[in-house]
Formats: C-alpha cells, sequence, structure tokens
C-alpha cells in the first residue's frame, strides 16, 4: 500500500460547502473505519489535507471521485504525492 498526501483545494461556493460537508464528513469517516484514511482536516486558504493509503494512484483517483464534495462541484483542485513515512505512527505503512 502507498500512503497519498491529498491536497483539496474548494471553490468559493461557501453555500454548497456548508450543506454537503455532513455528506463529506460521513464520507471520510467510512474511509477511516475502512483503513483507507489515515487523518485529514481544514487547511487555511479554502483547502484541505488528507492522508490515504490506497494501493496505487488509479485507486486513489476512485476513491476520490467518491466524495460527496467532488459530486457537488466544489473542489476546484486536486493535488497529490505519494509520501513515505519515516518516523511516527504510520512509518510502517511505508
Amino acid at each position: 500500500m502507498t500512503v497519498y498526501a491529498v491536497q483539496y483545494t474548494y471553490t468559493d461556493d461557501t453555500p454548497t460547502l456548508d450543506a454537503v460537508r455532513p455528506e463529506h464528513r460521513a464520507f471520510l469517516r467510512s474511509c477511516l473505519d475502512a483503513g483507507s484514511l489515515l487523518a485529514s482536516g481544514p487547511l487555511e486558504g479554502g483547502r484541505a489535507l488528507l492522508l490515504l493509503v490506497a494501493p496505487d494512484v488509479d485507486a486513489l483517483d476512485a476513491l476520490l471521485a467518491r466524495d460527496p464534495f467532488a459530486a457537488a462541484g466544489v473542489i476546484a483542485s486536486v493535488e497529490s504525492a505519494t509520501w513515505n513515512p519515516v518516523i511516527g505512527p504510520w512509518a510502517e505503512l511505508a
């Protein structure tokens, strides 16, 4: 499995973001329960960071496509990179 650091940049459609956020967070909780999400949370500037585990980039893309925020069109951009944790609780995943 590969660890990915994913950064979302959101649109400025605050009403839709607010309306869909409960579904988005429920989706993230389901990813956590399934073992594919390590952590997530907002960043300043209308962005968020997600640390995810997936077998490959195609599986990562398929997972991200299921995010209700993606379906609602409130993600302006997605940047992802493999992440190699060498120290800390996730180091054994690398």
